[in-house]
């Protein structure tokens, strides 16, 4: 129990000062009485200790209030109040700390080893008594506390019965009566198995490891008793009591009663009483001898304090790595690297800034000649960040990357193109000249960082006229070129429409328009269409950081996508986007490759081949479509191929086919190819062969064929698929 739970003396009020007078007067006695009453079992260099530290913890804070209606006084109130409390709080603390730790109780601070007085390497103990003390500290270790408590009221403050259970009650002891009856069966019990006449040791008898005695040095005659400590003057038996014997202070003196001899070191003598074995130096805690403790084991336990030493200063100069403290990095992972090129690439002062006067002049227009734009292009903890994450994407980062691109750390410092605040989020937009590197975090923090990665090395004007800056609300801005002159929107389903303006600020960030990338229908395709010094351009947004360019015409001089018969084309082949979103497409081509008139004079059929092209140069998606006279019909898929080199600059040669139904009903295979085919067949379960690169066979709904032509050459070509 904490001095700090002050309960009410059972002798008067007591001050502090006045406990503490009684605390440092009667320090050994005190700390005897607490030596005595812990356990045995604790050892004897933990027991000094504890012994100490329970007396000194036990001087109140504040003053202590007595009993709330006085009791009648008896002769023993004689006693100094502030000793009697000081007392009552060292033996309730003794007694709580011989209780044994259970798992699901609270434990107390005295049960646990004292911080203070603490040693270290050294163990301390009394010194070494006789076998008188050895037999009744062994039979005092058979007692529980509070009858050894008992046991050191009755024969060191030599109180009376009534006195011990009232101290007793007053410590905390839950039966008295009990812990005195214990006291009183030790005085009346026979001699221990072991012990001979007159208490002393019998032949060959060996001190227990705790106990053993310096080498050389020899037990006492008699077992070392000594007289027992003084009290005040005038007390010779305790403080404010009469006792017997004994002269006055608290050292030690001769024992005037003859002491029995251990066997070797004279005749026996007669046995003391137990009461006055108490007062030997055997059970006196300020009178301690050292010794050293295990020093192999010391020896050892020093390596291993010095090896987990050093492990943790590696450790936490690993974590600590990054150069400029913790927490600088935002949603950055741990560094993994340190050398003088990863550190460059990672300063913001060392970010590549152009000139906003250096594009005019320069020979080429790509994203190298992008001028530094943006408010918080001055931001270098913001730089630092994205720079951090770029190199090392936390957990908690939302990353993604086109096909094809390296998501790694740049190779040396980047350029910066753009540092601003976008749709609620701090935007910044890097490159390499491999990649564009989009990093965005929220206004508020760095919690849901976001990064993204797009392939743009060979970007040409077209290629690098603009880049998404934000996606929000199914809308989409654009960080433009600064040669674009001009910015407007175009529905590619609606080419009857004029395009609509679209704003841009003095930086080149575009106003939101409605993006199609996410869009889960098909009703709207708007593209972004800019004008250059040049011409105008057409660019759709499909789900990644560089928007793709919209071509129409043959593999080997396609044009921009802006004239009427592109935008007629467009509008029935539009929808057909989706099949490539995602992709790492830089651009995509739609061709004519052939007219067809149609069975039973149905008009003219028109076969188209729409290719993707990717940033990658591997993984180019290929769909022949067949659109039907009726202008409103969107084109259906005839056929499509991943990584075909068909509709391309190395073989502008494509080949494909449908099942058709005419308006009258009937069923037919119509065929078609690029000019280069001489001949069609097919074969299956429709039979049909015509020459010229068109074909038009009778067949029953639900026919399977297979298609081949024959090439100018003689070349046979199978259908693409």
């Amino acid at each position: 129990m904490s001095t700090k739970d002050l309960v009410p003396s059972p002798v008067g009020p007591v001050d502090v000062e006045q406990a503490e007078a009684a605390l440092v007067e009667r320090y050994p006695r005190l700390v005897r009485i607490a030596y005595l009453v812990l356990p045995p079992s604790l050892g004897r260099n933990r027991r000094v200790l504890t012994a100490h530290a329970l007396v000194q913890r036990s001087l109140p804070r504040r003053r202590v209030a007595g009993p709330s209606v006085p009791e009648p006084r008896l002769a023993e109130d004689a006693v100094d109040p502030g000793y009697a409390y000081v007392r009552s709080e060292v033996l309730r603390q003794a007694l709580v700390a011989g209780l044994p730790l259970w798992r699901l109780a609270l434990p107390s601070r005295a049960q646990f080893p004292p911080l203070l007085p603490h040693v270290w390497g050294l163990r301390l103990f009394p010194r070494v008594g006789g076998a008188d003390e050895l037999a009744l500290d062994q039979r005092l270790s058979r007692l529980s506390g509070p009858g050894r408590a008992a046991y050191v009221l009755r024969g060191l403050e030599r109180q009376g019965d009534a006195e011990v259970l009232r101290v007793l009650a007053a410590a905390g002891v839950a039966d008295p009566a009990a812990a005195l009856a214990e006291a009183d069966a030790l005085d009346d019990a026979p001699e221990l198995p072991g012990e001979g006449p007159g208490g002393a040791l019998p032949p060959g008898a060996a001190l227990p490891p705790d106990r053993a005695l310096p080498p050389g040095a020899a037990l006492p005659p008699g077992g070392g008793g000594a007289a027992p400590e003084g009290g005040a003057a005038g007390e010779p038996g305790g403080p404010g009591r009469s006792g017997a014997g004994g002269a006055g202070g608290d050292r030690p003196g001769p024992d005037a009663s003859g002491r029995p001899d251990l066997p070797g070191h004279g005749g026996p003598g007669p046995r003391r009483s137990g009461a006055a074995l108490l007062e030997s130096d055997e059970f006196d805690p300020c009178a301690l001898q050292a010794r050293p403790t295990d020093l192999l084991r010391r020896r050892q336990h020093a390596r291993a304090g010095i090896v987990a030493v050093a492990a943790l200063l590696v450790c936490g100069a690993l974590l600590g790595l990054p150069g400029d403290g913790w927490g600088r990095n935002g949603a950055a992972a741990p560094s993994y690297a340190r050398n003088p090129a990863a550190e460059a690439a990672l300063d913001p002062g060392a970010l590549k800034r152009v000139d906003p006067a250096v594009w005019p002049a320069s020979t080429r227009q790509d994203f190298s000649v992008w001028p530094a734009r943006g408010a918080l292009t001055g931001d270098r903890a913001l730089l630092r960040r994205a720079l951090a994450v770029w190199a090392r994407p936390g957990a908690s980062v939302r990353a993604s990357a086109t096909p094809g691109t390296p998501v790694g750390p740049p190779m040396g410092p980047p350029q910066l193109l753009f540092a601003g605040e976008v749709d609620g989020a701090r935007v910044v937009i890097l490159h390499d000249g491999l990649r564009a590197v989009r990093y965005a975090e929220p206004v508020g923090g760095t919690a849901g960082a976001a990064l993204d990665f797009a392939r743009t090395d060979g970007a040409d004007a077209v290629g690098s006229a603009a880049l998404v800056l934000s996606r929000a609300a199914g809308n989409v801005r654009y960080l433009t070129a600064p040669w674009v002159r001009e910015t407007s929107v175009r529905d590619l389903l609606a080419p009857g429409e004029d395009a609509r303006p679209l704003g841009r600020d003095a930086v080149g960030v575009t106003e939101p328009m409605t993006s199609p990338a996410l869009a889960k229908g098909c009703t709207r395709w708007n593209t972004l269409q800019v004008r250059d010094g040049s011409g105008l351009r057409m660019l759709a947004d499909l789900g990644e950081l560089a928007p793709a360019r919209l071509l129409w015409g043959p593999p080997a001089a396609p044009a921009d996508a802006t004239g009427p018969e592109a935008r007629a084309a467009w509008a029935r082949t539009a929808c057909q986007l989706s099949a490539v979103r995602a992709h790492g497409v830089r651009s995509v081509n739609a061709w004519r490759f052939a007219r067809q008139p149609l069975p039973e004079g149905a008009g003219s059929g028109t076969w188209l081949c729409t290719r993707a092209e990717t940033w990658r140069g591997t993984g180019s998606r290929v769909l022949a479509q067949f659109l039907v006279p009726s202008p409103s019909v969107p084109a259906a898929l005839a056929a499509r191929s991943e990584g075909s080199p068909a509709c391309g600059v190395r073989d502008p040669r494509v080949l494909a086919g449908v099942l058709w139904q005419a308006p009258g009903g009937g069923w037919y295979v119509l065929a078609a190819g690029s000019p280069d085919f001489t001949a069609l067949e097919t074969s299956g379960g429709v039979k049909g062969r015509s020459d010229g690169p068109l074909l038009a066979v009778k067949a029953a709904a639900g026919a399977r064929a297979d298609l081949a032509g024959t090439l100018q050459g003689g070349t046979r070509v199978r259908a693409l698929r």
